[in-house]
This record gives C-alpha cells, sequence and structure tokens, in this order.
C-alpha cells in the first residue's frame, strides 16, 4: 500500500482523451484523463460512471442539457445516459474517473478515439 500522488501521475501523460488507470478499488477501477475539445456520444448500458474534475471546467453534455462541472466537483452519468464529455476555449481539463472493470471505453460506440486497451502508470 503506498499513498498515489494524482498530480505526478498526470506529469506522466499528455496523452488527451485516453484514461490511466492508477488503482483498482473490489471491481472498480480509478483512472486520471486529460480532455480537451469534444469527446463522442456514447452510453454504458451497464454501469455508471463518475467524473471528478479536478483543474478546468468540464462540460457533460446530454441530449437534453449540459451540466457543468467546476474543479472541486463531480457528476455521476448513471448506466445507460447516452453522454458527451467536453471542454471549452481549447482548455485542458484533468479528471479522476470511477467505473467498473467491465466498463468499455466508449460503451458500444466505436471511433477513432475509442482506446482498447487500459494503460496503467
Amino acid at each position: 500500500m503506498e499513498a498515489i500522488n494524482i498530480q505526478e501521475k498526470l506529469s506522466k501523460f499528455d496523452a488527451q482523451w485516453h484514461p490511466h488507470r492508477i488503482a483498482v478499488v473490489d471491481d472498480n477501477q480509478v483512472y486520471l484523463s486529460k480532455l480537451q475539445g469534444d469527446f463522442i456520444w456514447h452510453k454504458h448500458e451497464d454501469e455508471d460512471e463518475l467524473f471528478q474534475v479536478i483543474k478546468g471546467t468540464l462540460y457533460m453534455k446530454f441530449r437534453d442539457k449540459t451540466v457543468e462541472v467546476k474543479a472541486g466537483e463531480l457528476i455521476v452519468v448513471p448506466k445507460g445516459v447516452e453522454h458527451c464529455p467536453s471542454t471549452k476555449d481549447n482548455e485542458e481539463v484533468h479528471v479522476l474517473l470511477f467505473e467498473k472493470l467491465s466498463t468499455k471505453h466508449t460503451g458500444e460506440t466505436k471511433s477513432e478515439r475509442t482506446i482498447s486497451k487500459t494503460t496503467n502508470i
């Protein structure tokens, strides 16, 4: 058991929209990710996702509204809900993500941004 320094882990990668696993808690994984611009619309049929913003402002788009999530805040996207994370004005946003080990990066939606292999740091 060791303490995990989030800032040190964030310094180890530059790739955006590519989650990096920093821990596993029971059947859940904890990721760090850097986001910039728009992602893709997708959903996870059987898993909730928790996004905690560490730096910047995340805009979680849903089909009927957009929720602004600032540094120090979090949002839970319930399973089965289509969503599209995004940022504005070229801002890079850092997030901590909590999701089940079974969660696929973009659910059943495939795109050039879909990551199929987990990167541990």
